[in-house]
């Protein structure tokens, strides 16, 4: 035990955030700054983040004044790593842009977000809070989140107002935790109505004009709708986002459910930050979908994966890590950013919590589903 506080005297330094605490060894020669992250009082097991890194020890080291303290101690609702904490995304990158065919901070850097998509707004509204958000930032991590608004079968076509409210109320928890936010227009068929379209994102580009936090996800999933089409919708909704003067990045879905990339690259859109939707589910897309990214990539297309799942294109079976994996290797080598589907309780594979899970979290890894464990192993708060 005296190895283990000669270490931590070796290699101290302070974690940031006001949650630190200096602990005092047993014999009172050694100390070391750490957030207290966990303790079980019934094995005296204590376990402290030391700047993203997690240290588990037994009480027995510490001194009394430090075990009393740990008799006292309750958990806050939401457990914060100093990993989380410090990396602050927003302060740190910035109002992003596009810049050589990579999501780039306002410095010009290329940049990669992990993070959550949320489920369809009109089925999981009561996932659309400000606690959900904040335990995505500060639990897991996450640098990004996505709030996928139901358009049609009951969602904004339907109830706009509503749906307009719970997308809000995401964007400004994300504001408020310094992570960024897409705001997706999360639909099938947004050829059909246009206007709707043009509408909602122009009040969206008004409201939050190159807040830094921002950025427009203007369609999708594309099913059989051709690239023409395609990019005459966008280049319509795009021309109504600029209006207002607001320079966010905006995200353009792709033909086949996002995947068809490649035929966006041969004939992209004109204009200043835009990039482009790729979708893949593990278990139904794989080298053959990378090697379709990887052609629109040299051709300078900008690409974000909005949308992903560790499992096959139904969304509920065929979990396949391996190829998962594959994808996370992919991803990271060409620093594109992503949101996982989903966060949400709904019993299939994709759903990263199990039925009945806390919208607002913290979620313990009882609460995730397999796909659940081996995305947050992704995040910060694993690391």
């Amino acid at each position: 035990m005296k190895f283990l506080f000669r270490i931590f005297a070796i290699f101290s330094f302070t974690v940031l955030g006001i949650h630190a605490r200096t602990w005092i060894s047993a014999d009172g020669k050694s100390t070391f700054e750490g957030e207290l992250i966990k303790y079980n009082a019934n094995t005296g097991e204590v376990t402290v983040d030391r700047s993203g890194k997690r240290v588990t020890f037994m009480q027995q080291v510490l001194s009394e004044s430090d075990i009393d303290f740990l008799k006292n101690w309750k958990p806050s609702a939401t457990p914060v790593t100093a990993g989380a904490r410090q990396a602050q995304p927003v302060a740190k990158h910035g109002l992003l842009k596009i810049a050589g065919g990579k999501l780039c901070s306002a410095s010009g850097q290329p940049v990669q977000l992990k993070g959550m998509s949320l489920f369809w707004s009109q089925w999981a509204g009561n996932w659309y809070t400000a606690a959900t958000v904040e335990s995505l930032a500060n639990q897991w991590g996450c640098t990004i989140v996505r709030a996928a608004m139901g358009v049609e079968s009951g969602g904004y076509l339907t109830q706009p107002d509503t749906e307009k409210a719970k997308v809000k109320t995401v964007v400004d928890a994300a504001i408020a935790q310094g992570i960024y936010v897409i705001i997706d227009w999360h639909d099938h068929n947004a050829e059909k109505h246009p206007q709707q379209a043009i509408g909602f994102f122009t009040e969206m580009a008004t409201t939050y004009k190159n807040v830094p936090n921002v950025m427009f996800e203007i369609y999708n999933e594309p099913v059989k709708t051709p690239w023409p089409v395609i990019k005459n919708y966008a280049e319509n909704v795009i021309k109504a986002i600029r209006s207002t003067g607001a320079q966010n990045v905006i995200i353009v879905g792709t033909p086949k459910w996002s995947q068809d990339v490649n035929i966006a690259a041969d004939d992209p859109i004109k204009g200043s930050n835009i990039a482009y939707t790729l979708h893949f589910y593990a278990g139904s897309h794989k080298q053959g979908l990378r090697d379709k990214a990887s052609y629109a990539i040299n051709k300078g297309l900008a690409l974000v994966v909005t949308e992903w799942g560790a499992c096959d294109a139904s969304g509920n079976g065929g979990f396949n890590e391996a190829e998962s994996e594959k994808w996370m290797q992919f991803l990271n080598a060409n620093k594109i950013s992503w949101a996982n589907w989903s966060l949400f309780d709904k019993e299939e594979t994709a759903s990263a919590v199990q039925p009945s899970s806390s919208p607002k979290g913290p979620w313990g890894k009882d609460d995730l589903t397999p796909s659940g464990l081996f995305v947050t192993r992704q995040f910060p708060m694993s690391k």
